[in-house]
């Protein structure tokens, strides 16, 4: 049995806890007077319910796609195909170098922008090949507070984000995954790893490659939720601040360390300050800049 099939709410009935029904209604509305459409696909919570209610109303007209692009650790791409199987969506992978885009590689302020802009010229090449009408992404309705330059470009392109439109927030968004029963509702969210590269440094291959071994380091620790900052030799952890006590802990440290040098930084600091959402744009909000997710 897929997702897809599984029991719903009764009809009349809220689709989820503290989901109001007219809000998941909304988002069926939505997805019901389209022609087919291709689903921008992570394999995050956000995508994952947007691909499910897709699949819903769509059925075979629906295509969850989901980018390789090197952005993400290998082991979302492959969650990305195990959820997409499990909802029972069309599922492609789509490769992309975006690193063959200046304006992404050197790493400014909108970079978030340029890669998306790229990846939703794929996404309509795709669509239009397959004569679905739309591209859909999962923006929610708190997305809205932070800055995301890559929202403008799916507004300059034309992508319709039901949930976002629906007023459906990050935690109606999980609410919704679990009465779904899709495995990844209270999954951390999981930013592209540039966005552990500061502003106006390059974003290489190199450097994306040692984030990557030292966050599955860290995961493989029992930290789920823990970004590697990359300055250059220096290796910055972010970890919730509950967690710091277990990461400092006497063995776990100097193995950690070890590691994470091993991937090829010559030092390792661990931030007093715990896993701040977008600690590169904190600056840029003192400023009126705003918060990213990263």
């Amino acid at each position: 049995m897929t997702i897809a099939t599984m029991p719903r709410s009764l009809p009349g009935e809220p689709a989820a806890l503290g989901v109001p029904a007219a809000r998941a209604a909304a988002v069926r509305a939505v997805l019901a007077g389209l022609r087919g459409a291709v689903v921008a696909f992570s394999g995050g919570v956000d995508s994952s319910v947007l691909a499910a209610f897709s699949l819903e109303m769509l059925g075979e007209r629906a295509l969850a796609c989901t980018v390789v692009s090197g952005l993400l650790p290998d082991e979302e791409i492959r969650e990305a195909r195990a959820i997409a199987a499990a909802i029972g969506i069309r599922h492609r992978l789509v490769p992309l170098d975006v690193l063959a885009l200046p304006a992404f590689v050197e790493n400014p302020p909108d970079r978030c922008y340029h890669c998306k802009a790229r990846v939703l010229v794929k996404l309509r090449e795709i669509a239009d090949a397959e004569g679905l009408e739309a591209i859909l992404h999962g923006e929610n309705a708190d997305d809205g507070t932070v800055n995301r330059p890559g929202a403008r470009a799916a507004e300059e392109a034309g992508a319709i984000a039901p949930l976002a439109r629906a007023g459906i927030t990050k935690a109606e968004v999980r609410a919704l995954a679990r009465d779904l029963g899709l495995p990844n509702a209270d999954r951390p969210s999981a930013p592209c790893l540039a966005t552990r590269i500061p502003y106006g440094e390059p974003v290489t291959v190199e450097r994306m490659r040692r984030i990557r071994v030292a966050e599955a380091v860290l995961r493989g620790a029992g930290f789920p939720v823990v970004r590697v900052r990359d300055h250059g030799a220096i290796a910055r952890i972010e970890v919730p601040l509950a967690d710091l006590p277990r990461l400092l802990a006497p063995g776990l440290r100097e193995r950690v360390s070890a590691e994470v040098r091993a991937a090829g930084y010559a030092h390792v600091t661990i931030d007093l300050e715990g896993y701040r959402p977008g600690s590169f744009d904190l600056a840029r909000a003192a400023s009126g800049a705003g918060v990213g997710d990263g």
